[in-house]
């Protein structure tokens, strides 16, 4: 007897994360998004994550406490290292059909070992290139060690998606996988928009209607690559105005280096749109990103981008026709990028307007479909 196609409203997820909410970040909001669109379908979803007192926002669905300890000399994150008996006893209370691993941490593993042990497929996700971030703290002899630790995680999970086909590249190329779909990112269009921009907002932080302001957008941290953007800007010569969005604790650090730099600090909804198109170009030079959240945001707000040649952003930035790619590290010519958009505006605007072109594509609904087929496609193949 044939059995009849299972449907989004069978789905009984156990989602793991890393940083569902304690603090705000690409990743951690695309889950939520993810987890709002699964329970509008009618499937059940229990999301396993480090909690803390004063998260950064309201989580999406029920969120149950990991055991964890802060990262040293990063205490605002966590990682979380066992199930424990109570988590356990929620989960097989919860009785899902189906795991999503979306960060290699220790919890990872043994919420891996607990699917294998009751026949669970695993789906995991890829959010960031852990295996880079040793380099940007003088530790790049650690980057084989973390990659292993990664690769111990979801190489043992049934299928994987990462969000653009430059990072799944990647991902084959490291031997991680080779079931790879793409879970890309969308965009809110009634927040990040064109008509967002503000000349008002812009005076009010001392950028004139015909100055350029150059953008930085994302946490202050120093795997965003802001050691190069603060390179490329101080070595162009053509006039313009640094306007950085974002907190971190590299912020003092950032204030050196780039001293006459406008900090706006943290935003988010319509102001976080209203600061991205008050930019006239974002510079995004972090290798660190498998999507590249920002990037998206500039371009539907009809922003130029100029980028490092890296995962990510060669999935969205059509070099020479919606922004520029540029090599890593590479501050000579991140700064020659940037003077051809503030010599030239007319590039700018074309530019832009076709950036803005491409992200109309990105709804975040359809995005997310893919990952209940890809749940869908696990489970049946399982059961087959």
């Amino acid at each position: 007897m044939t059995r009849p196609p299972l449907h989004p409203a069978d789905l009984r997820v156990a989602l793991f994360s890393g940083n569902y909410n304690y603090v705000r970040d690409g990743a951690n909001q695309a889950l939520n998004r993810l987890v709002d669109y699964l329970l509008r379908q009618g499937a059940a979803v229990r999301v396993y994550s480090p909690k803390v007192a004063c998260p950064a926002f309201e989580p999406a669905g029920d969120l149950v406490g990991l055991p964890n300890f802060p990262i040293p000399g990063r205490g605002e994150y966590r990682v979380a290292y066992a199930l424990g008996g109570d988590v356990k006893r929620d989960l097989a209370a919860f009785r899902p059909n189906i795991m999503h691993l979306s960060s290699p941490d220790f919890a990872a593993r043994r919420a891996l070992a607990w699917a294998k042990a009751h026949g669970l497929p695993v789906l995991g996700s890829v959010h960031t290139r852990f295996e880079t971030y040793p380099r940007y703290y003088g530790m790049a002899f650690l980057e084989p060690a973390v990659l292993g630790l990664v690769k111990g995680v979801y190489s043992h999970c049934d299928a994987l998606v990462a969000p653009s086909e430059s990072m799944a590249e990647v991902l084959r190329e490291q031997r991680m996988h080779d079931d790879i779909g793409i879970w890309a990112r969308g965009v809110d269009r009634a927040i990040f928009h064109p008509g967002a921009r503000d000349l008002a907002w812009r005076r009010s932080l001392g950028i004139g209607d015909d100055e350029v302001a150059i953008g930085f957008l994302g946490r202050l941290v120093l795997e965003k690559g802001i050691d190069v953007f603060a390179e490329a800007v101080t070595r162009l010569k053509a006039p313009h105005k640094v306007l950085v969005i974002g907190e971190g604790p590299a912020k003092e650090a950032f204030t050196q280096v780039v001293p006459d730099a406008i900090f706006a600090g943290f935003q988010s909804g319509p102001d976080l749109g209203r600061a991205v198109a008050s930019m006239d170009v974002l510079l995004n030079p972090s290798v660190t990103e498998t999507f590249g959240n920002v990037t998206l945001e500039a371009m539907a707000c009809g922003v130029p981008v100029v980028a490092a040649r890296a995962t990510g952003s060669t999935s969205l930035v059509v070099d020479g026709q919606t922004g520029l790619l540029i090599e890593p590290g590479n501050a000579d010519a991140f700064a020659n990028a940037l003077a051809a958009y503030i010599t030239d505006p007319a590039l700018r605007a074309a530019h832009g307007a076709a950036g803005e072109a491409r992200a109309s594509a990105y709804s975040w609904d359809a995005i997310n479909g893919a990952v209940a087929q890809a749940y869908l496609r696990l489970l049946n193949r399982r059961s087959a």
